[in-house]
């Protein structure tokens, strides 16, 4: 699976459109608009709960995306992202394969690690998360080239498979492109030998361009050719005050990014007193004490760092920063649009975001 090399945009029914309690008719129509529109792809966040907005309504990924499939014509259908632990391999093989028939031919597998609220309230096994997510994508790519005439087994530590197939093909060919959620040095490993795209959320243009170079080295290592589309789940904002927006959402930015990996781009100091393995193991709505402390800790990250995380502002003003992310190597923008009206963002940025990037980058 090659690169094409064209600038791609996206939008993401995720946590944006959790916090406005939309349902899944509101979200299909929101699908409906970007397939209109010309965007490149649609995506739906896969959790299973949402605490934080206990009016929203979380609907399974897989069902939405096939429903989504059968209103829409031309754009990609991904899960922005499902997770190695809560799903068997062979069930996730089978609904990406499944998912790109009803779709003739439009299914990306987005797939991460997990994360603790979809997990720990639920009793799921939680151990070795990253190992667990490298066998996961193992057996994945051995049940798409499976059949009832080439059965597959596996033997891992944590799955097996015993003369195992699926009892069908994908459209795409030879399977559905795998995107993967990575932020840390072992997943960037894991994506560069196994990904066809990088899906990670919550960067900087300085951190992203360096782990893009990582991917690019590792893929190398591994004597393969850097075919991973570079993508970034990326937060856009719409407003004619961008000062007083930036106010609002200043903190819960550098929440997001409080991460070592940027703090070392940053040669910020690390904190001796905050546990980022137990936060990022142990996160849910019932451990108030951990989201304190990761909301202190965060405000050491400079507004100037921040705010080039995200665009905001009107569409002028959003424009220099995806280019500035485009230098870094991004490929493909999956968009969180966050403010009122939903549906009148999608089109704003359909209109005029969409055209000047397609007019200036992809000739």
């Amino acid at each position: 699976m090659a690169r094409d090399g064209r600038i791609k945009f996206g939008i993401q029914n995720g946590l944006n459109v959790a916090r406005l309690g939309l349902g899944e008719d509101q979200q299909l129509m929101a699908y409906m608009l970007a397939d209109r529109l010309n965007y490149d792809s649609v995506w739906s966040m896969d959790h299973t709960n949402v605490p934080q907005w206990p009016k929203a309504i979380v609907n399974d990924a897989w069902i939405l995306l096939a429903a989504a499939s059968q209103v829409t014509k031309n754009v990609m259908l991904g899960t922005c992202v499902t997770d190695a632990i809560r799903r068997h391999p062979s069930t996730v093989a089978l609904q990406t394969v499944t998912l790109d028939r009803v779709s003739k031919g439009r299914a990306i597998l987005g797939i991460g690690a997990g994360e603790a609220q979809n997990i720990n309230d639920f009793g799921i096994q939680w151990d070795k998360p990253v190992s667990r997510l490298e066998e996961q994508l193992q057996v994945i790519q051995l049940l798409f080239r499976s059949s009832p005439d080439e059965r597959v087994s596996f033997e891992g530590k944590f799955y097996r498979l015993n003369n195992a197939c699926l009892q069908t093909k994908s459209i795409q060919q030879p399977r559905p492109p795998i995107f993967i959620a990575a932020g840390a040095q072992r997943t960037l490993e894991i994506t560069a030998k196994y990904g066809d795209g990088w899906l990670p959320i919550a960067y900087t243009p300085e951190l992203y361009e360096y782990h893009s170079r990582i991917i690019a080295e590792k893929a190398k290592a591994y004597g393969r050719e850097d075919v991973v589309e570079r993508c970034l789940d990326f937060d856009v904002y719409f407003t004619d005050d961008p000062e007083e927006a930036w106010l609002k959402l200043r903190s819960a930015v550098k929440v997001s990014l409080y991460k070592p990996e940027l703090l070392k781009v940053y040669n910020m100091d690390m904190p001796k007193d905050f546990d980022f393995r137990q936060y990022f193991t142990e996160y849910a709505m019932s451990r108030p004490d951990l989201m304190q402390k990761m909301r202190e800790a965060a405000q050491q990250i400079p507004d100037s760092i921040a705010r080039s995380a995200i665009g905001i502002g009107k569409p002028d003003d959003v424009i220099p920063s995806i280019e500035r992310f485009i230098k870094s190597g991004v490929e493909h923008f999956i968009i969180r649009f966050w403010g009122e009206g939903y549906y009148k963002n999608i089109e704003l940025f359909g209109r005029k975001v969409i055209p000047y990037f397609r007019d200036s980058y992809n000739k």
